[in-house]
C-alpha cells in the first residue's frame, strides 16, 4: 500500500469517523460526518474574537460526501441554516470549509 492509498484509508476510518472525531451534521439536507475544528478557526482569525452580530465555523469533511465545491460567497445550508462561504479548500480528498453567519438578535 503506497502513502496516498494509506492516507485515503485513514481519512475515513479514523479522522471522519463518528466514533473518533466527527459529529453528524446535515449538509444541503444530507447528514454526514463532519469535524469541526473551533482551535484553528481561532488561530487563523488571530486569536480574535467576532464580533456579536457574525458566527463562524470551520470544518472537515470528505469530498464525495459534500455537494459541488462552491466559492467563496456562495451558501451553504448546515443543519436548515443558510451560512455564507469564506473559504473552501481540498486537500487529499478532505475539504475544509470555513463559513460565517450573520446573528440576527
Amino acid at each position: 500500500m503506497n502513502f496516498k492509498e494509506m492516507v485515503s484509508q485513514d481519512r475515513s476510518a479514523v479522522f471522519i469517523d463518528l466514533d473518533f472525531f466527527a459529529e453528524e451534521y446535515r449538509i444541503e439536507g444530507k447528514k454526514i460526518p463532519i469535524v469541526m475544528d473551533i482551535d484553528e478557526l481561532k488561530r487563523r482569525q488571530g486569536s480574535q474574537d467576532l464580533a456579536v452580530a457574525e458566527s463562524a465555523t470551520l470544518f472537515y469533511a470528505r469530498v464525495e460526501d459534500l455537494p459541488p465545491r462552491r466559492t467563496a460567497g456562495q451558501n451553504l445550508n448546515v443543519n436548515g441554516r443558510e451560512c455564507i462561504i469564506d473559504e473552501w479548500k481540498v486537500d487529499m480528498g478532505i475539504a475544509t470549509i470555513v463559513l460565517r453567519e450573520n446573528v440576527i438578535a
